[in-house]
């Protein structure tokens, strides 16, 4: 099987155009345009396959398809260690957000006492996609019972000039409001964040939210900078 080839049989044209439109970090003669349940359904009939564990051993990939595959197919990884070293292995070459926020391996929500070390080695990398990782796994799997303060903190720090960076600080907090409110809305009290965009956008996202009442809401429009 040529993967490349059968990802340009399944191409939706109308669909490339719009997903330009999404991912603006990806040149457009990269996206081949094709809707994720698709892409999700082939990486299921590509695991057991010899050419799948080839696939992963190549990087980098050309194509945006080409690396959304390779996400699913490391999704697909039943063993923690050795799902962490392909996240690992593939983590520097991600290039953009859709990318980054569909690799959510079910594993790692098992496996949270070992996750979490990795967590804050990556939320301190160099790299924009590494660190927004970080941020979406703590997200992800860090805001239930295994929740501790000081993992804002831990966010808070890695509020810098990068846009994909900060979305995704903000994605988080408007979380953590609904989630660990009592802890998170202190962040906001005392303007812990010292950007201004990034503090305004997380809590426009939190009263974006329907899991938040209108009166919180109204407090929370009264703490913007």
């Amino acid at each position: 099987m040529n993967i490349q080839n059968e990802l340009f049989a399944k191409q939706d044209k109308k669909y490339k155009e719009f997903n330009q439109k999404l991912i603006p970090t990806v040149e457009n003669e990269r996206i081949i345009g094709i809707r994720t349940p698709e892409m999700r359904k082939f990486a299921k009939q590509l695991k057991d396959i010899p050419e799948s564990q080839e696939f992963l051993k190549v990087l980098p990939h050309y194509y945006f398809e080409e690396n959304n595959l390779h996400a699913f197919l490391i999704e697909q990884i039943k063993d923690f260690d050795e799902c962490l070293q392909e996240v690992e292995r593939f983590l520097p070459f991600i290039d953009n957000w859709g990318t980054c926020d569909s690799l959510k391996p079910p594993v790692f929500k098992k496996n949270h006492a070992k996750l979490l070390p990795k967590v804050k080695e990556w939320i301190k990398s160099d790299n924009t996609y590494t660190v927004r990782f970080a941020i979406v796994s703590l997200m992800s799997y860090f805001l239930d019972d295994d929740f501790t303060p000081d993992m804002l903190n831990l966010v808070i720090g890695a509020v810098c000039d990068e846009y994909y960076i900060n979305m995704a600080v903000a994605w988080y907090f408007s979380f953590a409001l609904i989630k660990q409110y009592d802890t998170a809305v202190t962040v906001f009290e005392q303007k812990k964040i010292k950007d201004k965009w990034t503090h305004n956008k997380s809590i426009q996202k939190a009263r974006e939210s329907f899991r938040i009442d209108n009166k919180t809401k109204e407090y929370l429009k009264s703490l913007k900078f």
